[in-house]
Parts: C-alpha cells; structure tokens; sequence
C-alpha cells in the first residue's frame, strides 16, 4: 500500500496523469471491506490506486466504461486440476486437468488452487511445468499419496507426511495445504496422515471423502477429525447428511462450523446435489466457499464456470453478496493468503467485472436436477495484476471508423495492392 501511494504522489507532483487505467461508472462488491456501491476504481502499477465515488478520467491514462457492471475482486477458485502432465489419459494429474490460463479470465477467475493434482513425489515438476509459466496464479495442496492423481490407486498409500510437510515449506510460497482424497479404505490414514503433515507445515488440509463408508462417517470426519481452518470440499455430495425428516438441519454440521471447519463446495462433475444444497441454504447455512472442482469433465458438464456455479447457488437462495464473498475474501482467508480477495487501496489490482443478466435460466445438478433462476453473472471483464486478461464486449477498444486508415499496419508489414 506505501508503494503504490509514494508512485501515485509522485505522479501527481510531476503533474502526470496517476492513473494508468480507471474503471469508471460500475457497483463495487468488496465483502472484506463491506462495501456494495456505486464506485470507480483506479489502477496504477498493477496495484489498486484508489477506489472512490467519482474519479476524473483525466486522472488516467485510459479509462473503460463499466456502468451497469459489478466490480468484485478477481475470483479465488480454491478446487481445480490443472496439472495437465501427458501421457496419464482419464487422470486428473493428466488428460483431465485444464491449461490454467485457457480457462481462468474468461470467467473472471484470477487465481486456481490445485486442488492435489501433484503429490509430494511429483509437486516439483507440477510446479515447474504449470504453476511458473502460467499468468494465471497458481497455488496448490499437496497430495498426501506420492504421486497424487495419477490414479486413485496412489491416492490409497504411500504417505510421508515428514517429506510432504519439508516440500511444503521449501516451496510456501505456493503451497497452500495438503490434500487427502479418494481413499477408499476403511481406516483414516489418508486423512490422519494429512493432518500430521498440515500440522507439521503450518497449513490445513482439504479431505475429498470420495468413498462414504460406515467404519468412518462423515459426522465424525468433521465432528472429531478435522482441525479449526480444515477444509471439507465437496459438502454437497449426495451421500452427506443434511437435512433430517422434518427438515430441519442436523447439529453436527453447525457444531462442525463452531468448530472453524470449513465448508466447500468443489461442484465437479458428480459431487453437487442441489437438494442437499437446498436443505442447507433455507436452514441459513451458506458454504463457506465455492469452487469448481475444475477439469475437463466438469467444464463441460453441470458446474460450467464460476459465474454459473454463483448464478446457480443464488437461485437456489444463497444472496449475491454471499456468493461474491465465498468466491473472494473467504476463500483467501481459508488459504492464509490475506493479499487477496479484496480491493484495498494498495492490493494487487487481481479484479472482475460481471453482467447481472435477468431473464429465465435454467441450472442443473451432476444427477439432472434443475433449479430456475432469474438472475445470471456473465464476465465482461478480467484484470490481472492491472492488466486486461479478459474482455468480453471490447471495452477497452474505439470504433475502428475513428481509427487512422491505415491502423493495423506494423513496421514490417508491406502492402501490396492487386492490379486493377
């Protein structure tokens, strides 16, 4: 934040414009902030610079309309798969992970956390191949089987919870958790093991419960195992108990919350029921979190994007300014990354811009289930580190007519005309 005042200052006193882009005429959403109204926003070295009722466009050197337009801070999808290694087809460490940047901004997403793709034998090239080279930020729980998921075979053994908790702390300034999931086993190694290496890195572990089995239920996963700031994702699967015969919602799960455990949602492509979701929200238990359970199948299925999965927890009764906070300020909360989901003066200028569209929409769940809705997000505009990543209606652009004719020409370029 005193960088970015001292370079604004010093733009001032030189009596440049400080601005290098405004966002002007749009409804702010910052739940961290508690603020829902109209705001400008202006940008200056990839960094928030100010954010006020009225700011000047000649204050900034290009300035974009965004009126009718809600401004949030870039979304944090805190489930994803983008280790997409070749060579492992039908595997989330494989042919089923998403190119984080193929599919980030458009949907206003401006930072993944991989979800255990990697484990702890195979994280560093998971890092080298994807997490530095992606403009998208890229984060990670290390998963607690040594090769993550290649198959949900190295997911049931293999544990090291020492190594796994030394490569967390070599590379922390990624690393965000551990990941125990798909275990199919009827004891709690998967998960114990998690915890052991969590509580030796300092961080929480995210548990997939993947297969329900008596010997261990989920009451007790969240009742007695995980740890304040522990994360259960996928909390809508069918096999969860919600919502008891007369309706109501059962004391574990508000016990749980009590607690400091963490509800996410991770959609994917089967762990999403909107009748568990349903009982939930009209007993006023929101998820903490949302995320997409991102990869290749899911993508194209029931879950889409962000925007969707938003649009769809809103009409199933969950408020606007709820679903914004689960996607933003709660989510880096969850991961300890306090520098983001917000739009302080002086954060990085990670940010979106949504269309509310009215009208009739339809929303189904993994098992074909609908729920309609008359309110739908749609990303017009994505902002990484202050610059435009993602700009659906070309708001950044002029009329090409007003353009010198012969724009579009570079250096290089030779124009030769055909005879007439």
């Amino acid at each position: 934040m005193r960088t970015a005042l001292l370079l604004l200052a010093g733009a001032m006193l030189a009596g440049a414009q400080p601005y290098d882009l405004l966002l002007k005429g749009g409804r702010v959403i910052d739940p961290k902030n508690q603020l829902d109204a109209p705001r400008d926003i202006a940008v200056s070295a990839g960094r928030i610079a100010a954010v006020a009722a009225n700011i000047s466009p000649t204050q900034a050197k290009k300035t974009i309309d965004v009126t009718g337009l809600i401004l949030t801070p870039g979304l944090i999808d805190l489930h994803t798969h983008n280790f997409f290694t070749a060579g492992n087809p039908g595997a989330w460490a494989g042919d089923n992970s998403v190119a984080p940047d193929s599919f980030s901004f458009r949907t206003g997403v401006t930072t993944m956390v991989d979800a255990g793709s990697s484990g702890w034998r195979n994280f560093e090239l998971f890092r080298t191949t994807v997490i530095d080279r992606a403009r998208t930020r890229v984060l990670a729980f290390i998963n607690v089987g040594g090769y993550g998921m290649i198959s949900d075979a190295t997911e049931q053994a293999d544990f090291s919870p020492k190594d796994l908790a030394a490569l967390a702390i070599k590379h922390k300034d990624v690393v965000v958790g551990v990941k125990s999931a798909h275990y199919r086993k009827p004891d709690w190694k998967s998960v114990d093991t998690a915890i052991e290496a969590g509580r030796a890195a300092n961080i929480p572990i995210m548990v997939d419960f993947g297969y329900f089995l008596p010997e261990r239920p989920y009451y007790e996963l969240v009742g007695k195992r995980l740890r304040p700031g522990d994360i259960s994702t996928h909390c809508f699967r069918g096999p969860v108990p919600w919502i008891d015969a007369q309706g109501k919602l059962y004391d574990y799960l508000r016990q749980a919350r009590a607690r400091g455990v963490r509800f996410d949602v991770g959609h994917g492509g089967g762990s999403f029921v909107i009748r568990n979701a349903a009982g939930a929200i009209s007993n006023g238990f929101f998820p903490d979190t949302l995320s997409s359970d991102l990869h290749t199948g899911s993508m194209n299925g029931a879950f889409m994007d962000m925007p969707t999965l938003m649009s769809k927890m809103m009409a199933i009764g969950m408020p606007l300014g709820e679903v914004i906070r689960a996607s933003t300020w709660t989510a880096a909360e969850t991961i300890h990354r306090p520098e983001l989901g917000h739009l302080t003066v002086g954060a990085v200028a990670d940010l979106a811009a949504f269309q509310l569209a009215n009208g009739n929409f339809g929303f189904y769940d993994n098992d074909g289930a609908k729920v309609s809705g008359k309110q739908r997000l749609i990303c017009e505009l994505t902002l990484r580190e202050g610059r435009i990543a993602w700009d659906w209606n070309g708001r950044q652009a002029v009329d090409w007519k007003s353009l010198p004719k012969n724009y579009g020409l570079r250096d290089v370029d030779t124009v030769v005309l055909p005879p007439r």
